[in-house]
């Protein structure tokens, strides 16, 4: 069995949900505390031994591929005013792994996005990470996937449980069989469906998936808006073969939308050392 040692991080959106911050800068650059929501996605994948990561960009999002180089200016400066530990971050963010870019011409839906790194992938199983989508987990997500997939070598996509209001917000997953407590062999999956949902198990922004789901990509039709849908490649392979759902660990902000962005504002911070006192003092001052 081949081992995960790719992941796609696709980052051509334009962003709207988040506008007018997201004008001139890319979503995926806005800051969550003190690093770009990007990053804890990289971060997320290099704990989970990914080696190579593919960014899919557009023309707008060159920030972004900045923000991964070698910065030597920058660099010593640093050096220059004794910054040692600002000096280590950067360096270790340059040199984290393997980044490689790609842009998207068009923005023709996620699946597209995720087809525009095929020859880098090759014959590879390969993990997919939306940024917007940013975890709070003692083990990395993606690394919970992998370890199912190493587990079942078929593809893995993460579940979460939402309340019934929330399934036409999502694409929802029909389950053919319980395997363990948080794995599910699936059968269907129903992009937002607004009534009848085949379950209440959406899927979250973290797929671990087999070469055969790249290959699906390009043979299935675009559908409404000519875009072309990562789950209509992934229900392909779940009729074909297999596909199972991993109920992952951890909590799940969408920051791709303000009140998900100030969620996860908190909570991270909450759950940092050297900020969850000033926080909280912060909160009672204000309100109590």
């Amino acid at each position: 069995m081949k081992k995960v040692r790719k992941a796609i991080i696709p980052a051509a959106g334009f962003g709207t949900r988040m506008l007018p911050a997201t004008k001139a800068i890319p979503k995926e650059m806005i800051t969550l505390i003190d690093k770009p929501v990007i990053q804890y996605a990289v971060e997320e994948a290099v704990s989970s031994g990914i080696e190579t990561i593919v960014l899919i960009t557009s023309k707008h999002k060159k920030s972004i591929e900045d923000h991964f180089d070698k910065n030597f200016e920058l660099e010593e400066i640093l050096k220059k005013g004794g910054k040692e530990k600002e000096l280590e971050k950067i360096l270790e963010l340059a040199n984290c792994c393997e980044i490689v870019s790609i842009r998207q011409k068009e923005q023709r839906g996620l699946g597209d996005a995720v087809y525009c790194a095929k020859n880098i992938i090759g014959d590879e199983p390969f993990a997919v990470i939306l940024p917007d989508d940013v975890m709070l987990s003692k083990e990395p997500v993606i690394g919970q996937l992998i370890e199912c997939y190493n587990k079942v070598e078929k593809s893995v996509v993460a579940l979460q449980e939402v309340q019934m209001e929330d399934v036409s917000k999502y694409g929802i997953v029909s389950v053919k069989e319980k395997i363990e407590e948080r794995l599910f062999l699936l059968d269907d999956m129903v992009e937002k469906p607004k009534e009848n949902p085949p379950s209440t198990y959406a899927i979250i922004g973290r797929y671990v998936l087999d070469s055969n789901v790249m290959k699906n990509i390009g043979e299935i039709t675009p559908g409404a808006l000519g875009e072309i849908q990562l789950t209509d490649a992934i229900k392909k392979e779940a009729i074909s073969s297999k596909v199972f759902g991993y109920l992952f660990k951890g909590e799940r902000y969408d920051c791709g939308n303000v009140n998900g962005y100030l969620d996860a504002i908190i909570n991270f911070a909450l759950e940092r050392d050297d900020l969850r006192d000033y926080l909280v003092q912060i909160i009672k001052n204000k309100f109590l």
